[in-house]
C-alpha cells in the first residue's frame, strides 16, 4: 500500500515537473503602431511608382534579398530600423502605411524572415529561435484611431553555438535553415522543424568548404537548399540524403556571387571572368541538375576601366520573381534593372538610389506576387526602404514565364 502510494505520488510529481517545463502559451501582446510616414513619387524616366515606406532620418533598411519581406498575406512588409537606438524589427501595414514596432517584452528579434504559410515572423532573440504570430486590425481612419496589431510569441528552440546568417523557411513552411560555423569544428548546415522545434544537421562541410552563409531554400522544392562556400561558391544539398551538389565550378579568380533560387532547379547569380576591382558581372542562371548556364543580363568589361565607371554597367545582386517572369538586379550606383524571364530583354525600372562608394547596397528582393521589388534607397538623403511597383504596361508586355 505504501509502495503504491509512493509510486503514485512520484508519477504525479513527475507530471507536475513535465507541465512546469513545457512552454506556456503566450498571451497576445499589443504592439506599438506608429503613424504613416511614407512618401510616393514617380520615377521620372521609367514612370515606376516608388513608395518610400520610411522617411525618418534614422537608418531604415530592407531585408537581405533572399529573405522574405512580405507576410504570407501581403498585409505587412518587414524591415529593420535604427530609429530607436538599436536595430529593431519593424513592419509597414500595406493597407494604411502605418508602421509597427515588432519588439517583444524580452527584446528585439534579429535575423528575421516572414513565414511562408501564415502571418508570422521568425527571428532570433537572446539565444532563442522565436515565432511571432501577428493579428492585424486595420483602422477605417488611421489618422484619428490607429490600427491595432497583436503578437503572440512561441519559442521554437535554443540557438546552437556558431549559428550564422538569417533564418530562411522552406517552400511548405515546415522547416527553417541556417548555417553553423563554430570555432575549431567543421561548418554545418542545420534545419529546425517549425512545429516541434527539432534541430537537425543536414550535412557537415568537407575541408575547403569552411563557409556556410547565405543559406536559402528552393522556392518550390521543400527538400532542396543552397548555401555559399568559399569555393565553389554555389552549393546545393538535398536534406533527404545530405549530399552536396556543386552546380557551377568557377575558375580561379572568377567572380560568382549573390545567388538566388528561381524555380525548383535554377539559381540566378552574378559573375564574370575578369577579377575585381574592374570585374565584369553578368546576371546568369544555372540549372542545378544539368549545369547548363545562360546569361540573362550582360555586364561589360573594357581595358583601362575604372571601378566606378565599370560598375555602372555590371550587376551585383540579382533575384528572381516566383512566377518566373522577371529577374531583378542592382548595381553599385543604385540602379534597378528587370530582365524578362523568357526573352531576357532588359528593362530599367528605376535608378540613382545610391552614390558609388557611399551608403548601403540596394539588395533588391521580391514581393509574393511578382509585382513589386524592395530595396534600400538613399535617394531622399538617408537610408530608407523603398518599394518599386512594376508599371502595368511593362507587365502586360511580359505576360509569360521563363522557358
Amino acid at each position: 500500500m505504501g509502495k503504491q502510494f509512493c509510486a503514485g505520488l512520484a508519477a504525479v510529481c513527475g507530471l507536475m515537473i513535465l507541465l512546469s517545463a513545457a512552454p506556456r502559451a503566450q498571451e497576445p501582446m499589443a504592439l506599438q503602431v506608429l503613424p504613416a510616414e511614407h512618401k510616393v513619387i514617380q520615377d521620372a524616366r521609367t514612370g515606376a511608382r516608388l513608395t518610400f515606406l520610411t522617411t525618418h532620418p534614422g537608418s531604415d533598411l530592407n531585408f537581405y534579398f533572399h529573405e522574405h519581406s512580405w507576410l504570407a498575406d501581403s498585409s505587412m512588409i518587414l524591415f529593420t530600423s535604427a530609429r530607436f537606438g538599436d536595430s529593431c524589427l519593424m513592419g509597414y501595414l500595406t493597407a494604411t502605411g502605418e508602421l509597427v514596432r515588432l519588439r517583444t517584452p524580452a527584446g528585439n528579434l534579429s535575423s528575421a524572415t516572414a513565414a511562408i504559410d501564415r502571418p508570422s515572423v521568425y527571428g532570433l532573440r537572446s539565444g532563442e529561435i522565436v515565432e511571432l504570430a501577428l493579428k492585424i486590425e486595420i483602422s477605417r481612419d488611421p489618422v484619428a484611431v490607429p490600427s491595432k496589431v497583436w503578437g503572440r510569441e512561441r519559442v521554437l528552440a535554443k540557438v546552437p553555438a556558431g549559428a550564422v546568417g538569417a533564418l530562411n523557411p522552406n517552400s511548405d513552411g515546415q522547416k527553417l535553415a541556417f548555417g553553423q560555423m563554430e570555432k575549431g569544428k567543421p561548418a554545418q548546415i542545420l534545419t529546425v522543424d517549425t512545429g516541434s522545434g527539432e534541430i537537425r544537421s543536414v550535412c557537415t562541410l568537407p575541408p575547403g568548404l569552411d563557409f556556410a552563409y547565405h543559406v536559402q531554400w528552393s522556392h518550390t522544392n521543400p527538400f532542396l537548399l543552397s548555401f555559399a562556400a568559399m569555393r565553389p561558391r554555389l552549393n546545393v544539398v538535398d536534406i533527404r540524403d545530405g549530399k552536396i551538389l556543386h552546380p557551377y565550378l568557377e575558375w580561379d579568380q572568377e567572380l560568382v556571387t549573390h545567388e538566388h533560387w528561381w524555380g525548383e532547379d535554377q539559381l540566378v547569380f552574378c559573375g564574370g571572368v575578369h577579377p575585381k576591382p574592374t570585374e565584369d558581372a553578368h546576371v546568369k542562371v544555372v540549372h542545378i541538375r544539368t549545369g547548363q548556364v545562360r546569361i540573362l543580363g550582360a555586364g561589360s568589361w573594357w581595358a583601362g576601366a575604372t571601378p566606378e565607371g565599370i560598375s555602372k554597367w555590371n550587376h551585383w545582386h540579382c533575384s528572381g520573381s516566383d512566377d518566373g517572369r522577371w529577374v531583378a538586379s542592382d548595381n553599385w550606383h543604385g540602379d534597378i534593372t528587370l530582365f524578362e524571364g523568357r526573352t531576357t530583354r532588359p528593362r530599367l525600372l528605376t535608378q540613382g538610389h545610391r552614390t558609388y562608394g557611399k551608403g548601403d547596397h540596394p539588395h533588391v528582393g521580391w514581393d509574393r506576387r511578382g509585382e513589386q521589388v524592395i530595396f534600400a534607397s538613399h535617394l531622399l538623403g538617408d537610408p530608407n526602404v523603398c518599394v518599386a511597383t512594376i508599371p502595368e504596361a511593362m507587365q502586360k508586355e511580359n505576360p509569360t514565364a521563363r522557358r
